[in-house]
């Protein structure tokens, strides 16, 4: 599976590629995280609790930096194990560019799967990889940036709505049952 894109930042360069190489904000972005320790030269060792379609499983891995040239690029590459549900490992290159509005951020990603994973088929995984993905660089844009009045004040909102939402539900639900 491969995956591309971009997305513009709005901060310097120089503090996105240091948040980049920072366990802390990187756990705080990677979903599902429950640890992320290790530093740039010697790679980070991460535990991600995910469930992929049907499958729900703790991965263990490591992930190792490469052709770092800083500020502009670097090689994410990793792997992890979770069991009988199999195993993930890839690659990301991932470049970042000075623009007017702060900085460009780009990656390429390889991935593979394999053991019950594998056997999910590739829609599901594509799809995952892609939300994953995707889940990831809004958090470590909003890592970086802060989170904006707007963004908070309509999180705050969307919140609140699921929250009585899913009171509403579970009270239809209960009623259902109960008589």
């Amino acid at each position: 599976m491969k995956l591309s894109d971009s997305r513009v930042i709005a901060a310097p360069r120089d503090e996105v590629w240091a948040a980049l190489l920072s366990a802390d904000v990187l756990k705080e972005c990677v979903p599902g995280c429950q640890e992320m320790t290790g530093s740039p030269e010697e790679g980070f060792e991460a535990v991600v609790v995910q469930k992929v379609g049907p499958v729900k499983a703790t991965f263990k891995g490591q992930v190792t930096l490469s052709e770092m040239v800083e500020p502009e690029r670097l090689h994410l590459s990793g792997e992890g194990k979770g069991g009988a549900a199999g195993f993930a490992k890839g690659g990301a290159d991932v470049s970042l560019e000075e623009v007017p509005e702060g900085t460009k951020l780009s990656y390429d990603v390889e991935a593979k799967v394999g053991g019950k994973l594998a056997q999910l088929g590739s829609r599901i995984i594509d799809g995952f990889a892609k939300k994953m993905a995707d889940q990831f660089f809004e958090r470590f844009q909003t890592a970086v940036e802060g989170p904006g009045d707007e963004d908070s004040a309509e999180a705050d909102t969307a919140e609140a709505e699921d929250a009585e939402g899913e009171g509403k539900k579970k009270g239809w639900l209960k009623r259902a049952f109960s008589s």
